[in-house]
């Protein structure tokens, strides 16, 4: 699937503010960049580097007065993720390196709150992804999905007692929950094609059967397109972007997904 998502963002800016962006998707597991425009108005210097998560990060100074930034990214995309009931619990001792601190608590992701709880739920269920899959389950039916109802984030446990969250609130949830049986999770930000209202899309993955593998809390299934823009551990990692100094807030925000039909696309 050739997805095209677009995101606009434009600031009132009073004094010169360092930003930090993370809006440009890499090529990777299961999808592809064919192409990408990055656009500030006015124009100012970008400085770009990989974070710890081999997320692709822009550091800017945005400048006094109207300042916007407008991304074009079209991505082949898988239009369908893979499942795997059969997938089984990994033994710490034969975790990657690279996973173990997926397994830790983290700002948003309490996972040492979680235990007795989520122990408590997958009782006589086949260990690994089958325990994911009983997680995910459980936060459809218990936390209710309200879109666009929270502009910050907050943690695990203020969702499990809110009973309601945004996709973010959802995916930390069923993170902690997941680390809380030693079952490495991450969090994902991007974009999914067929949201409603569209927007920034937050999900997770879970490690189980030596591999990471796409969970969704919000959705009824996952066959369709998604593009990966972040990794990390919870939303404190994943943030589109990071303002520093006095409160700067977009004025206007704008995201859009749509599905590009390969032959009827025309040459650039």
């Amino acid at each position: 699937m050739l997805l095209r998502a677009c995101t606009d963002f434009e600031f009132e800016v009073g004094s010169p503010t360092p930003l930090i962006f993370m809006l440009r998707p890499r090529s990777g597991w299961q999808q592809w960049v064919a192409s990408e425009s990055y656009t500030l108005t006015p124009s100012a210097q970008v400085f770009e580097f990989t974070d710890g998560y081999g997320n692709l990060c822009q550091r800017i100074v945005a400048p006094p007065g109207n300042f916007k930034i407008s991304t074009v990214s079209e991505v082949e995309t898988a239009d369908h993720y893979d499942t795997d009931s059969d997938a089984g619990f990994v033994e710490i001792p034969q975790l990657p390196e690279s996973v173990l601190e997926f397994l830790l608590p983290s700002r948003y992701c309490e996972s040492d709150r979680f235990g007795q709880m989520t122990s408590e739920l997958i009782l006589g269920v086949q260990s690994g992804y089958q325990q994911v899959e009983r997680i995910v389950s459980w936060v459809k039916e218990n936390i209710n999905f309200m879109p666009l109802s929270s502009t910050y984030p907050v943690s695990a446990v203020e969702v499990n007692m809110r009973g309601e969250g945004v996709c973010r609130d959802l995916a930390q949830i069923a993170i902690a929950m997941c680390r809380s049986i030693c079952i490495p999770a991450r969090m994902v930000v991007g974009y999914l094609h067929g949201l409603e209202p569209s927007d920034i899309h937050a999900w997770f993955e879970a490690y189980v059967g030596d591999r990471w593998y796409v969970f969704d809390p919000t959705q009824k299934d996952l066959q369709t397109g998604r593009i990966t823009i972040a990794y990390g551990r919870d939303a404190a990692d994943v943030a589109v972007y990071n303002q520093f100094g006095p409160m700067l807030l977009p004025i206007k925000m704008e995201v859009s997904v749509k599905k590009i039909n390969k032959k009827s696309k025309q040459p650039r």
